[in-house]
This record gives C-alpha cells, structure tokens and sequence, in this order.
C-alpha cells in the first residue's frame, strides 16, 4: 500500500468511493452523489489548511481515503481538526483505515494541530473501534439529530489531544 498527498486527478477515484456511502449508508448525511466537480473544489480549499491524503492499494489503485478540515469557524478553533475515512466499500478489514489514520493523525501533530474531533454516525461498531483505538475518547451523543432513508440517526462524538502543546 501507499500513503500520498491527494491530487487533483484522484477527484474520480474518491467520488466512487464517497458516493457509494451516500446512495447507501447513514455514514454521511449527504443525501445526492458529489460531481468529480465538487469533489476536486473541497479537496482544493481543505488542503490550504489540512492534509488529505488518498490509499493505493499495491495496483496503484485508490481504494481510501483521509482528510482532515475546520471543526470550527471562529478563529479560536484553528488549533483543533476534525478528519475523517473513507475506504472503498470491499477493502475494509484490510488494515488501510488505521494506516490512513495514523498517517493523518502524524502529519496534523506535525502541523501543530492540538485536538482532533470525529464525527460518528451511530450505531457504527467498526468506526467506533477505530477511532479508541487510536485513542480518541468519546465526548458527545446526540439522538436523533440527522434524517435519512426514513429513519432518524444519532451522532457521536470523539475527540484525541495530539499533545502538541
């Protein structure tokens, strides 16, 4: 597997993979398919202040994703991150959402970032797992605050100081 700064030319590979969560899952409650369009313009403005990195299996493939973005608009929050994974949907179990966050979780110390927040659509037993295996701690459960395939869905909240201080 490799580890790279997104490019531009990735905006394909990553929307396949991040649409497939939307037309299917609660993972996101975006509830249309982003154009490679869109999806190369948030990559362009999150990387001006935060790493987003894409997974290529050992084909050359994009199979996952990492990025990390404001938690926060007020100019006092510009210390704390919120990131987040996506893996193509049959390559999970393989290991490349820890490599991907460990990769991020590095490169935001490195960048003097102090606090990292994850946003969890609940129930999500694999991504909770993740997350506290890295440390992260959960701060926050609310009920019922997303809508989507007719159904109510809660969000959790985990947040890991990368003790940069």
């Amino acid at each position: 597997m490799n580890i790279r700064e997104c490019k531009h030319s990735d905006s394909k590979a990553i929307c396949e993979i991040y649409n497939y969560y939307i037309e299917h899952t609660v993972i996101t409650f975006e509830e249309q398919p982003v154009t490679e369009l869109v999806m190369a313009e948030r990559i362009n403005t999150y990387r001006q202040n935060h790493p987003w990195l894409v997974l290529e299996d050992k084909t050359g493939v994009v199979v996952g994703y990492a990025y990390a973005a404001k938690w926060a608009e007020r100019s006092a929050f510009r210390n704390t991150a919120e990131i987040t994974v996506y893996l193509h949907h049959e390559q999970s179990g393989k290991g490349y959402g820890a490599a991907l966050y460990k990769k991020i979780l590095s490169e935001l110390s490195a960048l003097g970032f102090h606090m990292v927040v994850a946003a969890i659509a609940l129930p999500n037993a694999a991504s909770v797992k993740l997350q506290e295996s890295f440390g992260f701690n959960k701060v926050s459960h609310f009920k019922e605050v997303g809508y989507k395939f007719n159904r109510w869905i809660d969000v959790g909240h985990w947040q890991m100081n990368l003790k940069t201080d």
